[in-house]
């Protein structure tokens, strides 16, 4: 590189009032635009490097920790109706031990896809992609294509549906109305528990189809109502595939199911946000899993009253600090909720919950900060949770919602935690330093603090990170 060049870089870096007509090729492209960027009338296209380079240490246990990655997304539009987006990534990584325990018990990285090696090896090697091709015909309706996550909330968590698991293919409907918005979506999931049929077929398969209504009811209140069914592809007697019966966008779920002899896993849900003051708002979900109006109201903690809800608060300029954000969020899952007679017609994907990551039979409390200074972007959180593990792998205390319903400890006097009552703690924080917005590059050093204990044992650490970070994908890591 000419030296001319990179001196006007670096001197344009740090010199904000530089004037951007004179900024250098280099200097545009390092700070301000994609790294391939095609405008015309027709089309526009951009793609970038994706790289996410971490080096960490966990001074509890003396462990290094690392992560690398390459990635690259490619994305543009088409006239003004069509809209495509794809990002893939290479990945291999020395995690931090609850991590690599996390991965080897269940065979995946924690929202993305099976490990390629297994538990015989420490470093993780893995690779997954995303696409979307998305089409407006008019201004009321959009249909996506994809293979991706879906949320549906207004919190950190999401009970009725979350971005916590793998991605899946789907299409979705998004109509708008005035103040309705009407979402219809049907996807495909993965079961990597259930014995495969041969290895010609690959995982078992099962299929989704989710209905939400939104309405704006006024200019503070919107209300949000949530169905869903879960059904399995085949099974040793017949392949079912796809069931045409929930085709219609426009129908009740639970009646159809119903229509087919009750087969099927059905959950419906609430969604509910109002804005309180001008700079907060309260929101809230309730999902229905099962449940038997008697046995609600006689409070013998029965099994099959299975439900899950979420309260929380977020805002802005707190304490009238502006770009100081905030948002407290509370959850919790009875035992047995999103569970089913088999792992087949749970709702989960690819070996994690739809919902939230810890299944069910917990509490949880969330409290997140976020302060803006320029480029400079600091956040803290803490989780705080209690859930019930199995004290032994025959026990089924409704936790894990991968073993089936039918394996449960008790019919009766069935209580949140129950089992062997486990106390989480997770404190993370970090420090960023965007150079490029356009695809979320940035410095990052961050902090992780995790306690996990119960009567039998006690997990910790403490790590310490710093890296190299792009895109705009989650990583949960608070489990």
């Amino acid at each position: 590189m000419d030296d001319s060049i990179l001196k006007a870089s670096v001197d344009s870096f740090f010199n904000m009032n530089v004037d951007t007509n004179k900024r250098s090729w280099v200097h545009r492209k390092l700070f301000q635009e994609h790294n391939i960027e095609v405008k015309n009338k027709d089309f526009t296209v951009f793609a970038d490097f994706l790289p996410d380079l971490n080096l960490g240490y966990d001074e509890v246990r003396g462990q290094r920790t690392w992560l690398n990655t390459r990635g690259y997304q490619l994305g543009g539009t088409i006239g003004d109706k069509f809209f495509f987006y794809t990002s893939g990534f290479e990945n291999q990584a020395q995690f931090p031990n609850y991590i690599t325990e996390f991965v080897n018990k269940n065979g995946i990285i924690p929202g993305e896809v099976n490990d390629k090696f297994g538990p015989s090896k420490s470093i993780k090697d893995w690779a997954y992609a995303t696409a979307i091709l998305s089409y407006t015909p008019i201004k009321y309706l959009n249909v996506t294509l994809g293979q991706d996550k879906n949320f549906i909330g207004d919190g950190y968590r999401s009970m009725l549906l979350s971005d916590v698991a793998a991605n899946y293919p789907f299409l979705k409907l998004t109509a708008n109305l005035g103040n309705v918005k009407y979402m219809a979506l049907w996807a495909q999931f993965q079961d990597l528990r259930s014995p495969q049929f041969s290895y010609d077929n690959g995982f078992r398969k099962k299929w989704g189809v989710f209905h939400y209504l939104d309405w704006n009811v006024t200019d503070k209140l919107s209300v949000g109502i949530f169905d869903a069914i879960i059904w399995q592809d085949a099974d040793s007697t017949g392949k079912r595939g796809f069931d045409f019966s929930y085709v219609n966008p426009l129908i009740f779920l639970r009646p159809v199911e119903g229509q087919n002899g009750s087969p099927d896993n059905a959950l419906v849900g609430l969604n509910l946000k109002y804005e309180l003051l001008k700079n907060l708002t309260v929101y809230g979900q309730f999902l229905a899993d099962e449940f038997t109006a008697k046995e609600v109201f006689a409070g013998n903690g029965y099994w099959a009253n299975k439900f899950a809800y979420q309260i929380g608060v977020r805002g802005f300029d707190m304490f009238r600090i502006k770009r100081l954000n905030y948002l407290f969020e509370f959850n919790t899952a009875r035992p047995f909720t999103y569970t089913q007679r088999s792992s087949l017609l749970n709702f989960g994907h690819y070996n994690q919950p739809l919902a939230h990551l810890y299944g069910a039979n917990f509490r949880e409390a969330v409290g997140i900060l976020n302060y803006s200074l320029g480029k400079f972007d600091f956040s803290s959180k803490v989780n705080l949770a209690q859930y019930g593990l199995d004290p032994t792998v025959n026990d089924n205390f409704g936790k894990d919602i991968y073993k089936p319903y039918g394996t449960r400890n008790s019919d009766y006097n069935n209580v949140t935690t129950q089992g062997l009552k486990t106390s989480l703690l997770v404190a993370t924080g970090k420090i960023s330093y965007l150079i490029n917005p356009k695809y979320n590059l940035r410095l990052e050093l961050g902090g992780l603090i995790r306690s996990e204990s119960n009567s039998s044992d006690e997990h910790n650490t403490s790590l310490i990170s710093f890296g190299l970070r792009s895109s705009f994908r989650n990583f949960y890591d608070d489990f």
